[in-house]
C-alpha cells in the first residue's frame, strides 16, 4: 500500500479548509439575519409566508451543494436575495422603517421597499437561471440564452403573483400585509415590472463575471453573451 506523503496530506487538508471557510462565512451571514428576522416579527404569519422562499432556497443549496455546486456570484447573491426576504418578513414590505424615511424626505407616496423586493426577484434569479442553461448547454447561444432567462424570471414573478391571490384569498387576516399593495391599483403589474428590469439589468452588467467564473469552477470555455 502506498504512502501518502505528509506534505501532500497536509496541502490537502489545507485545501479543504480553504474551500470550508466560504461556505461557514456564508452561513453565519444567513442564519444571523435570520435570527434577527425571527425575533419578534411585526406579524408572524406574514413573516413565515415572505421568509420561506429563503428556507426553501437554504434546502436546495444544501441538497445541491456537491452535485451542483454553484458559481460564487450566485451564491452571494442567493445570500443577499435571503436577507431582502428577511427585512420585508420582519417588518412587512410595506413598514421597512429606512423606506419609511425615503419615502418622507422624497414625498413618496408610498413605502417602495416592495419594489427592491420585486427588482431582486428578477436580478438573483437571472445570474442561477443563466448559470443553469449555460452548464447544461440547454441552448447553443446567448441570445437565447438571455431570452429564456428573462422568460424564466418572468414566469417566477408571475407565479409569485398567483401565491400573493391565493394567500389573499385563503386569509383576509395576513393578506394586506403579505400583498404590500398599498392602494395601488396596478401593485401587480408593478411588481411584475420591476422583476423584468432586475433581470435585464443582472444580464447587461454581471453577463461577463459570471461567464468567467463557470469557467473558472467547470473548466470550459462559457460563451460570451
Amino acid at each position: 500500500m502506498t504512502k501518502v506523503p505528509e506534505t501532500s496530506q497536509g496541502q490537502a487538508l489545507t485545501s479543504r479548509h480553504a474551500r470550508l471557510w466560504p461556505t461557514i462565512a456564508w452561513l453565519c451571514g444567513y442564519f444571523a439575519v435570520f435570527t434577527w428576522s425571527a425575533t419578534d416579527p411585526k406579524d408572524s404569519l406574514t413573516w413565515l409566508l415572505e421568509v420561506a422562499p429563503a428556507v426553501i432556497a437554504l434546502v436546495v443549496l444544501a441538497y445541491t451543494r456537491r452535485r451542483f455546486p454553484l458559481t460564487t456570484l450566485a451564491y452571494i447573491l442567493i445570500l443577499i436575495h435571503s436577507w431582502v426576504l428577511m427585512v420585508g418578513g420582519h417588518y412587512t414590505y410595506a413598514e421597512v422603517p429606512l423606506f419609511d424615511t425615503i419615502r418622507d424626505v422624497f414625498a413618496q407616496t408610498r413605502n417602495n421597499y416592495d419594489k427592491v423586493g420585486h427588482f431582486a426577484q428578477g436580478f438573483i434569479p437571472a445570474i442561477i437561471t443563466r448559470e443553469i442553461i449555460i452548464r447544461n448547454a440547454l441552448v447553443r447561444t446567448g441570445f437565447f440564452t438571455a431570452f429564456f432567462t428573462v422568460c424564466v424570471c418572468l414566469a417566477v414573478s408571475a407565479f409569485y403573483e398567483l401565491i400573493e391571490w391565493w394567500v389573499a384569498l385563503l386569509s383576509e387576516q395576513a393578506a394586506e400585509a403579505f400583498l404590500g399593495t398599498q392602494g395601488y391599483v396596478w401593485d401587480t403589474q408593478s411588481d411584475m415590472g420591476w422583476a423584468l428590469f432586475g433581470a435585464i439589468i443582472a444580464l447587461l452588467t454581471l453577463s461577463r463575471p459570471h461567464d468567467r467564473q463557470i469557467e473558472e469552477l467547470t473548466g470550459h470555455l462559457a460563451y460570451r453573451s
